[in-house]
């Protein structure tokens, strides 16, 4: 058999192809974050955007300063579709949100604490349930103007109403406005973590169901060497702050 014109013609344009593609799967094989030039995107709530993005971010900046992050605001109906396309690399989420189809893994487990700012003049260990109730509270209410929360069931079994006089639309807006006035609210423990300067944080006067934090990823992106770095860094810095010296040292 002999090679027609036509491909001939086709020889330089494929070998050149070819050996684009095998640059590609070297480089993902032998992936370096100090030299990897690569974007990821993380959908996420504003919480754990505070609790667990930001100080990934600041440390890729040290271990791989060529990878760009993009955030995005949890969409979780959407959340296949966009990984699908490529959107999304990673959301962090409650796992059992996830599609059965993604991929997911446990990263901790969150309960909530109470907050108040600093020598507030009826916020101290002990308080009962009937006094927490008639404190004036915020509450976040993802999906807006919501005045009652899940949080609230737990509540009226014991027979008491909490005094709702604020619905915000974002956790990170709960400790600055808590810290500034007689409010006090229920928040995830690691969004208050380092914050001790600005405000009393103490147990929830009853119980509390907490929720667990995963991380949930395509199969598209399983292999890819690059994104799995990426995901154990995170898996490695969630490890540090559950750790008892840097629960003591935050910083």
């Amino acid at each position: 058999m002999t090679p027609t014109v036509k491909a001939m013609e086709l020889l330089d344009p494929l070998r050149q192809a070819l050996d684009q593609v095998r640059a590609t799967v070297a480089s993902h094989r032998n992936f370096d974050p100090a030299k990897a030039n690569l974007t990821f995107a993380i959908a996420c709530t504003d919480y754990l955007q505070a609790a667990v993005v930001k100080p990934l971010v600041v440390e890729l900046r040290t271990r791989a300063p060529g990878v760009r992050v993009a955030i995005r605001n949890l969409d979780a109906p959407q959340l296949e579709a966009q990984m699908a396309r490529g959107d999304v690399d990673l959301a962090l989420m409650t796992p059992q949100a996830a599609s059965p189809s993604l991929r997911t893994r446990h990263l901790f487990d969150e309960r909530y604490v109470l907050i108040g700012r600093r020598k507030h003049p009826r916020l101290r260990d002990g308080i009962t349930v009937a006094e927490f109730a008639e404190l004036e509270q915020v509450i976040v209410s993802l999906d807006g103007g919501s005045f009652v929360t899940p949080l609230d069931s737990a509540l009226a079994a014991l027979g008491h109403k909490r005094n709702v006089v604020l619905s915000a639309a974002s956790f990170l807006f709960v400790p600055e406005i808590v810290s500034h006035s007689d409010f006090v609210a229920l928040v995830p423990e690691r969004l208050v973590r380092d914050s001790a300067d600005q405000l009393e944080v103490m147990d929830c006067p009853f119980p509390v169901e907490g929720f667990a934090v995963g991380m949930v990823w395509h199969e598209r992106n399983h292999g890819h060497v690059g994104q799995r770095w990426i995901r154990e860094a995170v898996v490695s810095l969630v490890a540090h702050q559950s750790s008892p010296q840097a629960r003591n040292n935050p910083d």
